[in-house]
């Protein structure tokens, strides 16, 4: 079965995301939600501890209905954006990082400058970014559980 028939075009774009950034030694999460009210696509926790966040943008119109992504960037040691080929690219704060991907990997193109997390909050953080990736991991193993898991 293709799986890719099944996902958005956003949950493409993420898989070849978590792709790369394991590549270099990330652990990632997708769909986390830090806090109440928001959902970030990728959440990368780094081998040296460092957080990253990335929002995948599928399309211009994806881009501009998003309103919430500057809320993101206190959870992050840097943020990126990751798009196909074919996006443009000049609608992108320069600022941010910027990740050309597909459902198969990726690159970085461009690196944003780092803006450390808060102790306290990396700290919270990363211990929510672990409870999250069990949880998921539990729910996989045993399917039957999940309901009792959210």
């Amino acid at each position: 079965m293709d799986t890719d028939t099944q996902m958005m075009p956003g949950q493409i774009l993420a898989r070849g995301v978590c792709r790369l950034l394991a590549s270099h030694g990330f652990a990632t999460v997708e769909e986390f939600v830090p806090d109440r009210g928001l959902r970030m696509d990728v959440m990368a926790l780094g081998p040296k501890g460092e957080l990253w966040v990335v929002e995948c943008k599928s399309s211009r119109a994806d881009f501009q209905s998003d309103s919430k992504w500057q809320g993101y960037l206190e959870w992050a040691d840097r943020y990126f954006w990751a798009v196909d080929s074919e996006f443009p690219t000049d609608l992108l704060p320069a600022e941010s990082g910027l990740i050309i991907a597909d459902g198969y990997g990726g690159e970085i193109l461009r690196m944003p400058e780092a803006t450390k997390l808060a102790a306290a909050r990396r700290s919270k953080l990363t211990r929510k970014f672990a409870f999250h990736a069990a949880r998921r991991l539990q729910a996989l193993r045993d399917p039957k559980l999940s309901g009792l898991l959210d």
